[in-house]
């Protein structure tokens, strides 16, 4: 029983991956309708996550392209944008990508009729195809950007460790109640304001800042002692929210790169927020209980064990720092 709580623990660092930290990159396929018979079909896809030259877009029935699609070079990803003929309605067609199977990401789908509501849907390994539908479910949006939201904090490795560093260094759950609670309100301001256009910073240097974030909490973690408190400890919700304005340029940058549907972009932004908490609660609470089982079936491991974490957490963040400030 103790070695199945040695290797919950660390398996919430050990398996991520130092070479990329934030592993939210989404594909993107825009289906936009120019006139009665006139589609675009724009097929952003990532650079990484098991999308190959052989993913590409399945048209719905009746629908067929003008000539070749012009293609571009985006920020990790490569940009192919398709002219199309529909000659029938497309409502109750398919739309998807082949060569998908093994995919380790997942495809952001954006339906958008001429006076019709958006539909927004996600592909997946599992479910390649998606069906337009005549009349979508009101809820349709803020469904897809909310396990989208819970995917990038879980998903995204600099986030999460974080979250779990945070948790390590505090004790107590009212300290680490009112800490989370004023991260989540820090970066719930920058995303909001990024994303609407009030708010900005380049997208390089706050990720590099992010990686160090992390690597100030891992050494405070090591440094902790019993009966000082240092001032991480001492006013734990300051320090959270200061870095937590941070973060929330981070999250910003991958809904951007995410895109948002113009119809629906409060919907669409309230709901991507609200699965990114969903998901910090899910690793605060994940992160405690394995403390607290270990407290109690092995208290002299406990200590040990957070100080390897953060040593652990520390090393990778160190990597991550180093790749963005240098590559």
């Amino acid at each position: 029983m103790i070695r199945l709580f040695w290797l919950a623990l660390a398996s919430l660092f050990l398996l991520t991956r130092p070479a990329f930290a934030d592993e939210l990159r989404p594909g993107y396929l825009e289906f936009t309708q120019k006139t009665a018979s006139d589609w675009t079909l724009v097929w952003k896809a990532p650079m990484r996550g098991g999308v190959t030259p052989a993913t590409q877009p399945i048209l719905p029935k009746g629908c067929s392209a003008k000539g070749d699609p012009q293609r571009a070079i985006g920020a990790m990803a490569v940009i192919s944008t398709f002219q199309l003929v529909c000659i029938r309605p497309v409502a109750g067609s398919s739309i998807g990508l082949s060569n998908f199977s093994t995919a380790q990401t997942d495809v952001l789908v954006r339906v958008a009729p001429l006076n019709r509501p958006v539909q927004a849907m996600r592909l997946t390994a599992a479910e390649p195809m998606a069906e337009i539908v005549a009349k979508p479910d009101r809820w349709q949006v803020a469904r897809t950007y909310f396990v989208i939201g819970i995917e990038h904090i879980v998903f995204g490795y600099d986030h999460l460790l974080f979250v779990v560093a945070l948790v390590l260094l505090l004790t107590g759950f009212r300290t680490i109640a009112i800490a989370v609670t004023a991260f989540t309100v820090a970066h719930s301001i920058t995303l909001v304001g990024t994303t609407l256009g009030f708010l900005g910073l380049p997208q390089r240097p706050v990720e590099a800042i992010i990686a160090l974030s992390i690597i100030f909490l891992a050494v405070e973690i090591v440094k902790k002692k019993d009966g000082e408190r240092r001032l991480s400890e001492r006013v734990p919700w300051v320090v959270a929210f200061l870095f937590g304005l941070l973060h929330g340029f981070g999250f910003a940058g991958a809904l951007k790169e995410i895109g948002l549907p113009e119809s629906d972009v409060p919907t669409a932004l309230l709901t991507f927020n609200l699965g990114v908490e969903a998901g910090q609660l899910l690793i605060v609470a994940a992160t405690m209980l394995i403390l607290h089982g270990l407290r109690r079936l092995q208290p002299s491991w406990t200590r040990p064990a957070i100080r390897l974490s953060s040593y652990a957490i520390g090393a990778i963040a160190s990597m991550w720092l180093i790749e963005r400030v240098l590559l």
